[in-house]
């Protein structure tokens, strides 16, 4: 019985590789104060901090990568467009306009936008992972 969980773990991870090697994640987060890009594809990140900032590369430990992999693998992507913002702030200045993009084997699915820091709650661990990467505690 063991052995059996250890392949299925192995498998559903194989599967989780497999998805996230087919997807590209973009969030930005923008306002009259604010840019901030991320951009992520399997296990490379990019991330833009600036109105005309030279990217940062990185790759993704294999610990961060996991997690996201598993994050991403809750997300209903066809109903990405149908979340709903739990705040308003960016309508006066309150907060930068955000969104999230998943392209994943060539379809785009998006969000409409949202308070940058007070994602939908569908995908808020989700986002919440991926902007922690261009905080400075995390770099």
């Amino acid at each position: 019985m063991m052995l059996l969980s250890l392949v299925m773990a192995r498998s559903c991870d194989k599967q989780e590789n497999e998805e996230m090697k087919n997807t590209t994640v973009e969030y930005s987060a923008v306002s009259r104060g604010k840019y901030l890009n991320i951009n992520f594809h399997d296990d490379k990140l990019s991330i833009i901090d600036k109105r005309d900032g030279t990217p940062r590369d990185y790759i993704l430990a294999n610990a961060d990568w996991k997690a996201l992999a598993k994050l991403y693998k809750t997300i209903k992507l066809e109903a990405l467009s149908t979340y709903k913002d739990p705040t308003q702030k960016r309508f006066y200045d309150g907060a930068a306009v955000a969104s999230l993009r998943v392209i994943y084997d060539g379809k785009t699915y998006e969000t409409t936008s949202f308070d940058h820091g007070f994602p939908p709650k569908e995908i808020e661990e989700f986002v919440n992972k991926i902007v922690s990467f261009a905080t400075p505690s995390t770099q």
